[in-house]
Parts: structure tokens; C-alpha cells; sequence
């Protein structure tokens, strides 16, 4: 039985928050409540009931995570990295790049924290794509790898389920974990999410960045679809909801409770991109470590 039903997604509309010039990106709140997504080359941060003013800029930012002590890390694929910024938007250098065991880290997609231990995010290529873990001290570690596109990451509250959206293949991937950055078995798949009536044109259905609610329902970020797919802790799909842009890229909770949806993404460059408010009520996991 769960605690927050879901509701029905007729009743749930998009609420345009803000028109962006360019596509946005890698949503995520700090420890004060302020909103940032990345778009083009700038990462905006948004205080509650305030302005986007530009907080930070790199090559291409995507996803983003906010550590305990303040700090920020930031994927860039195009600087090849995991970068660390302040929380002022200093940058401090790369945490996360380079060669992990043989592998050369090429397209940082996104990021998700193991509280505690370190982090994981994605190295996003076709076919050949990983997952890589970091710990406290830096060390690099490859916890999957033969992944297609692998784009959005999450884990499960009890640290025991990686979940990694593989794009091209238009499914979401579960890796058992036996503890921080070891995996306890083979990569399976969790769910296939529905396809785009033109399945066979390029873009239409990508799963792209997601985030777990209180309930355990994985919220994915369907790019090419409207959408955001919500699926059970099973892996059934629930409900879908509708964003108003064609190229969803990803999800965070924020808001009083945590139980309003934000949502980045837009129509494609280059047409405007956009951040989206979804009033759905139910509370997300919380993601924000304790403050240091």
C-alpha cells in the first residue's frame, strides 16, 4: 500500500516556470532550497520565489549533485569530467575524469551520491557506455560497463539498487549493489518504457534523468515523449505525465515537502528550452546529504 497516491495525470498540468534560449539540463536543489539547471553553457540558480540569476558557467553542464559540505559536482562531456565547483559557483577543479582502470572517461551524462561513500555517474556512450563509482578519496571504479547511452542514475534509499536509464534502447536497467561501488551481479533489465507511435524515427523515445519518490515510483524522463513515465518499485509503468516538451531531459523534487516535480528540457535547439512545474503532490526522495 503506499503512503502518497499518485494522481490522476489529467489532472496534473505543466506549469511553465521559465522559457529558455537554450535546451536545460541537470535540476537540482542545495541545502537552502535554491533551484539550478544547467542551459547552454550557464548553470542558473533559482531562490525560492526569486529571479535565475547565472551561477556558474562550463563547456557543456549536465548533470548536477550537491555535496554535505556545500560543494557541487557537475558532468561535462565536453570537458570530459566530473567538475567541483564551490557553492558560489567558484570552480575548483575535476572531481572525476581521465582513465578508470581501462577505460578513458568520455561523456559525463549524470550523477547520483552515495551518502557517505562518494558518488556514481554515467559515461554516456552508444553500445560502449559505463558506470563509474568515486569514493571519498578519488579512487575511480568501473561498476558496469557494455551499457548503451547510459543517461540517468539513481539509488535506491537502501543503497542496494542502482537504477540507469539506457537511452537508444528505451529502458531502464537495474544493478544489484553489494555495497559502495560494487556491484552484487550482472546488470538486468527493470522496465521498458512505452515508445512513440513513429518508432522508427530518430529521438522520439529516450529515457533520459530520473528521481525516486518517497513510495519507492521511479520518475523517468521520457526525451522525445511529453512525458515523465512513472513505474513501480517493480518496474510496472503507473502513470504518465505530460510536460509540455517534446524533449524531457530530466527531474528533481523540490518544493515545500519536496512534492513538487521540476522538469528541464525544451523542443529541441534551436528552439527554446524551458524549466517545468509539476504539482503532483508527492513527496521525493530526499537526495541532499546531512550539512557538514
Amino acid at each position: 500500500m503506499t503512503s502518497f497516491p499518485l494522481p490522476l495525470p489529467d489532472t496534473v498540468r505543466p506549469i511553465r516556470a521559465l522559457t529558455l534560449e537554450h535546451y536545460s539540463e541537470g535540476p537540482v536543489i542545495d541545502l537552502e532550497g535554491n533551484l539550478y539547471f544547467s542551459h547552454g553553457t550557464s548553470i542558473s540558480r533559482v531562490a525560492p520565489g526569486g529571479e535565475p540569476t547565472v551561477w556558474a558557467t562550463s563547456a557543456a553542464p549536465n548533470g548536477h549533485k550537491v555535496l554535505a559540505n556545500g560543494e557541487h559536482l557537475v558532468c561535462d562531456g565536453t570537458e570530459h569530467g566530473v567538475l567541483r565547483f564551490d557553492p558560489e559557483g567558484g570552480r575548483l577543479g575535476r572531481a572525476a575524469g581521465g582513465r578508470c582502470q581501462d577505460l578513458e572517461i568520455d561523456g559525463p551524462n549524470d550523477i547520483c551520491l552515495h551518502p557517505g561513500e562518494g558518488f556514481y555517474f554515467t559515461d554516456c556512450l552508444p553500445g560502449k557506455g559505463a558506470v563509474i563509482f568515486v569514493d571519498l578519496e578519488g579512487k575511480q571504479s568501473v561498476v558496469a560497463r557494455h551499457l548503451d547511452t547510459p543517461n540517468g542514475i539513481v539509488l535506491s534509499a537502501d543503497a542496494r539498487s542502482l537504477f540507469v536509464s539506457e537511452s537508444l534502447p528505451n529502458r531502464v536497467t537495474l544493478i544489484p549493489m553489494a555495497g559502495p561501488g560494487r556491484a552484487a551481479g550482472p546488470p538486468r533489465v527493470f522496465a521498458d518504457l512505452p515508445r512513440h507511435p513513429d518508432s522508427q524515427a530518430d529521438g522520439k523515445n529516450l529515457p533520459d534523468g530520473m528521481a525516486l519518490d518517497r513510495d519507492k515510483r521511479l520518475w523517468v524522463a521520457h526525451y522525445g515523449m511529453a512525458a515523465v513515465q512513472v513505474l513501480s518499485p517493480e518496474g510496472r509503468l503507473l502513470a504518465s505525465y505530460d510536460t509540455g516538451m517534446r524533449c524531457t531531459s530530466n527531474i528533481c523534487f523540490a518544493g515545500p515537502d519536496l512534492a513538487t516535480a521540476f522538469v528541464t528540457g525544451g523542443d529541441g535547439e534551436p528552439s527554446p528550452g524551458g524549466l517545468v512545474r509539476l504539482d503532483v503532490g508527492v513527496p521525493g526522495l530526499p537526495i541532499l546529504p546531512a550539512g557538514g
